[in-house]
């Protein structure tokens, strides 16, 4: 038997699987009503809340979207999530709300760890105790916020999970490793994860609150991450703990409640029971934490797709990697993408087909120009480069834009957007926030954890049309409503290119198409590789397991 007659049957016993998992036809009826009616509870309590004269400002945090309509059922196109095959679970989120930039979400966070009653799980790249949740209004420290919780609260558990070389790459040297009061108090778990194949890192990004809410997407709970959505070259507030100002940065984060959020928290007891083999019930009692955010989107469809590296006697898991191929696959009419890193082989190829398709998508990436330390500049630069170039050949039908973002101030200087977000959005049906790059590495190496909302009813749509919309005008310096407007009478890419004419805007790369190599560096394997290091894995875990006993 082939191996692609394999792959075929694979994919067949999966699809059927996810069709025998999902519920029946009264169920989803029942489920319906459901629905219906917590909507029209929530309108409700909106229409009451705005009666009485609390009507949102157009600012990051109060920003209500239009639309909270699913009395009526609407059928899309076939589904892009598919459980068992680019989904470890699904489930609804009850409401969803997309945080963008970190003092959007550093705030709402702020907010709902002032409710924590039982239990915060914070699982990140690094972790920083020194920042500042919202240095427009307080100096207190994201250490000083957990210490006086649990001082308050002597059944609050606070776990925190940390890759063990994160401090390091992150400039803070071996100074979180050592005693503090963090690490000290017994209420709070401060853990490094060294169960990494060599060069793997732990990549996720999440804090879940009580089993209630819980945040998802490209932002550490570190340094150099808050920003405000204006960028301004000169911010007094964008400063490091040591008083060090790094420049603007962009990025997002999603906060789900419901399902989805207990999800979130599955997927934190689970990394924390295979770094310390500690096993905390999935049981816990219904809490609720209420924010002053509005949602965007009510009863979504949600799905978490994992990437775990397959360790010596245990199996990886790759849904993450397939969603991403998915999603492009399934695009009608465009694709938007904001990423760190665009290095990825199997990306390449995905776009590169839909390029060469007569009737395909448009595709808009944005991502980041300026690569860091010599290795990033050789590996992920160059090959970003190349890979640009590729697009460019394989783009015959003019559907394609790469850029960068930039920002200015009154003198003119212009200065580049640091996109740290990884974002994927197509036909404003499917939005995917997570930690996954779009680079090999994410693909197989490293531990990676995305969200995924699907829309099932045009409410869903117009709420994820008008994210598309706020990210584009973010990155232009115009309105969303000057985006949508122009959208109107031209496609995304047409809208774009109208109202990109001020200072502050995107920047396309210029890659030559028909000069240079356009197939990634082949020595790029040992920077960027997509699998783990097999010969080496015995030596890695028994030098992780040295370096954890002394911690």
């Amino acid at each position: 038997m082939g191996w692609r007659t394999r792959c075929d049957r694979t994919e067949l016993t999966l699809d059927l699987f996810g069709r025998i998992w999902n519920r029946p036809l009264a169920a989803r009826v029942s489920r319906d009503i459901e629905i219906a009616t917590k909507l029209q509870e929530k309108q409700r309590q909106m229409h009451e809340h705005r009666s009485a004269g609390n009507a949102p400002t157009p600012d990051g945090f109060h920003f209500v979207f239009p639309g909270l309509r699913r009395l009526v059922r609407h059928k899309p196109s076939r589904n892009i999530v598919r459980r068992g095959r680019n989904a470890w679970r699904t489930g609804v989120a009850d409401e969803a709300a997309f945080l963008i930039d970190g003092a959007a979400y550093f705030s709402a966070l702020d907010e709902a760890l002032k409710q924590a009653q039982r239990e915060i799980w914070i699982i990140g790249w690094d972790f920083n105790p020194d920042i500042r949740l919202r240095p427009d209004v307080s100096t207190e420290t994201l250490g000083e916020r957990l210490l006086s919780l649990v001082h308050v609260l002597p059944q609050l558990r606070v776990r925190i999970l940390v890759w063990g070389m994160g401090p390091i790459y992150s400039g803070k040297s071996l100074r979180l490793f050592g005693q503090s009061a963090i690490s000290a108090h017994p209420q709070i778990s401060l853990t490094f994860d060294f169960k990494h194949p060599l060069r793997a890192c732990h990549h996720q990004k999440l804090v879940s609150i009580d089993g209630s809410v819980a945040f998802m997407g490209g932002i550490d709970l570190t340094a150099r991450r808050w920003d405000e959505p204006d960028h301004r070259i000169a911010n007094p507030l964008r400063l490091s703990p040591d008083g060090t100002p790094y420049p603007p940065v962009h990025d997002v984060q999603c906060l789900v409640s419901g399902e989805a959020a207990r999800m979130i928290r599955d997927v934190a007891r689970r990394r924390w029971h295979r770094t310390t083999g500690e096993s905390v019930s999935s049981e816990i009692g219904a809490m609720t934490i209420r924010q002053t955010l509005v949602a965007d989107m009510v009863q979504a469809p949600a799905a978490i797709a994992l990437t775990e590296p397959g360790l010596i006697g245990k199996r990886g898991r790759y849904e993450a990697r397939r969603l991403t191929r998915d999603a492009i696959a399934a695009a009608k009419q465009h694709i938007y993408v904001e990423t760190q890193y665009l290095a990825s082989a199997g990306v390449g190829r995905a776009l590169a087909r839909r390029l060469k398709e007569p009737e395909g998508p448009e595709v808009a990436v944005i991502v980041t120009k300026t690569s860091h330390g010599l290795i990033e500049k050789f590996a992920m630069g160059n090959n970003r480069d190349r890979l640009i170039g590729r697009l460019k050949r394989a783009d015959r039908f003019d559907r394609l834009k790469v850029m960068y973002a930039v920002t200015s101030d009154d003198n003119g200087s212009e200065q580049e957007i640091i996109i740290h977000s990884k974002l994927i959005i197509i036909d404003d049906r499917f939005v995917r926030v997570g930690s996954s790059n779009l680079n090999n590495r994410s693909e197989g190496l490293d531990t990676e954890c995305d969200l995924a909302l699907e829309a099932d009813c045009p409410a869903h749509q117009e709420a994820i049309t008008t994210l598309r919309h706020r990210l584009i005008a973010e990155h232009l310096g115009v309105s969303p409503a000057e985006v949508c407007d122009v959208e109107r009478s031209r496609s995304m890419l047409g809208a774009i290119a109208a109202l990109n004419t001020r200072e502050r805007g995107l920047r396309e790369f210029e890659v030559d198409p028909d000069r240079g190599e356009t197939g990634l560096l082949l020595w790029s394997a040992l920077v960027d590789p997509r699998r783990p290091y097999w010969p080496l894995q015995k030596l890695r875990l028994r030098l992780g397991r040295f370096f954890a006993a002394f911690i």
